[in-house]
């Protein structure tokens, strides 16, 4: 079952093999058969399908991935290593990694909701209910702290998800 979106803390080596990739078939590689294949539970953050609509609220609404703010960096607002449609690698530099932190620190569950029900249920997959919200709450708890983390540490960060 696709959607479900991981983001990754780079080690120094990684972020630099990325960047350097030829092709996307080069970057799925990295992803899939080292980064994934190694699976550092420490430097990794699951998302599920939580991804979409926690986009959606740090952003206008949309799926949009223009960076207009640390915000929108989050999920999918960072440099786009991946031109197919099929798979989505969101890179953000370790710079950009400690903006999104610094952005996403101090929101609390009011302001998630206020943006949570804001969102356009004709063009969101799931329905915008208590229980979605609560499961996107929950993931970005965890988002947060990833993020924490891997500022203070100063690794670049990639978001993943295939479609």
């Amino acid at each position: 079952m696709g959607c479900r979106g991981v983001y990754f803390a780079l080690t120094a080596d990684e972020e630099k093999r990325l960047l350097s990739a030829g092709s996307d078939e080069a970057v799925l590689e990295i992803i899939q058969e080292e980064i994934e294949e190694r699976w550092d539970e420490k430097w990794a953050e699951e998302t599920d399908k939580s991804w979409d609509a926690m986009h959606r609220c740090l952003t206008d609404g949309t799926l949009s991935f223009e960076p207009v703010s640390a915000l929108h960096q989050c999920v999918l607002g960072g440099k786009q290593l991946y031109g197919d449609d099929d798979y989505i690698v969101s890179f953000l530099t370790a710079e950009e990694t400690r903006a999104v932190a610094a952005a996403i620190r101090d929101i609390d569950q009011g302001w998630m909701r206020e943006k949570y029900f804001r969102i356009d249920p004709e063009d969101y997959e799931f329905p915008t209910t208590e229980e979605d919200f609560d499961y996107t709450w929950e993931y970005f708890q965890s988002v947060k702290r990833f993020f924490q983390k891997a500022a203070k540490a100063g690794r670049a960060v990639i978001f993943t998800v295939d479609q």
